[in-house]
């Protein structure tokens, strides 16, 4: 026997070994290599800024880098899709978020969702929108807004970053819920869709608390009501739009995924390990600087969170007749 073969023999049994370990023992020795950490977003949005910051401590616990991977497009879809193909080993996440749970009903022939074909693992926080309006809009309240667009049915402006997202459909329960009617304006993303609200090219924009704030404390923009049941801390002066119209809510959030066969050993251990750095006072206080508010969890409270909203964003979905093909 040569010497190569016997190389080969010994590879081939210890690899054969590894995956006869019980599953415990397959949790301890992971990770084995680095981690890819797949983002559905461009460099530099918050979701993102969460996924490094995420990464860095994690990385440190786990004993292995985490290399971020932005794959933006079709809602999120592309980078679930990526993660959805990937081996169930735990050395491929992905960064969850709502839209994931909206696109169940908006890609009704998508060949992968967050249902099928992801394990939820960790939740990560949970985020505010605020419905902004340019200064120079006449409504300054919650009630202003909802009576000037009674008065010019049609006539407002509501803008977005994109169809089908969460800046839309926040729009969209605010119609419903006030029975108003405004004019949905999308545009490709966050800086498009402020770039036309401040300079007043349409009226209103529902976006998160983390991305408006500083625009609004620099006076660019107006903020009318939070999307919380209460005030946030991030907008101590804004109201609640719940304090207008009852029971109105949209809170938008992320959290990690794995391919959907990857084994609850090491769902568990990811699971342990994220909620720790999410107790991390420095994580704390640099994702209370984004507007993001912590959010802990175990795998099966999360998949139910994930469940409940694919529910209750499918109603506003086919409320609104949107479908994406």
């Amino acid at each position: 026997m040569t010497l190569l073969r016997r190389q080969f023999i010994r590879l081939g049994a210890g690899a054969a070994a590894v995956a006869a370990l019980p599953g415990p023992l397959r949790a301890q020795s992971y990770p084995t290599r680095p981690i890819t950490l797949v983002v559905f977003v461009p460099a530099g949005a918050v979701p993102d800024i969460i996924g490094r910051l995420l990464g860095e401590s994690l990385a440190k616990r786990l004993g292995q880098p985490i290399v971020i991977e932005n794959r933006p497009g079709a809602g999120g879809n592309l980078a679930l899709q990526a993660v959805a193909q990937a081996p169930a080993d735990g050395h491929t996440l992905l960064m969850l978020a709502s839209p994931h749970a909206v696109n169940v009903t908006l890609y009704p022939n998508s060949r992968v969702s967050v249902t099928k074909d992801i394990a939820p693992v960790a939740s990560l926080d949970l985020d505010t929108f605020v419905l902004l309006v340019n200064p120079a809009f006449p409504p300054k309240s919650v009630a202003e807004f909802i009576a000037y667009a009674k008065a010019n049915p049609g006539k407002i402006n509501l803008s977005s970053n994109g169809t089908g997202n969460l800046t839309h459909l926040a729009g969209e329960l605010f119609k419903t819920a006030t029975g108003i009617d405004t004019l949905h304006v999308p545009y490709r993303g966050t800086p498009a869709a402020f770039a036309a609200l401040t300079a007043g090219d349409v009226h209103a924009l529902f976006d998160t608390v983390g991305a408006s704030r500083t625009l609004v404390e620099g006076g660019k923009l107006r903020a009318l009501g939070v999307t919380s049941a209460q005030r946030v801390a991030a907008l101590p002066n804004v109201p609640a739009i719940a304090e207008t119209v009852p029971g109105y809510t949209v809170i938008g959030w992320l959290g990690i995924g794995a391919p959907k066969d990857t084994p609850p050993t090491i769902v568990e251990r990811l699971n342990k390990e994220i909620n720790a750095v999410l107790d991390e006072p420095a994580i704390k206080t640099r994702m209370a600087d984004l507007g993001s508010d912590p959010f802990a969890s175990t795998p099966v409270a999360f998949t139910k969170f994930i469940a409940e909203d694919v529910d209750k964003w499918a109603k506003v979905v086919k409320a609104a007749g949107l479908k994406i093909e």
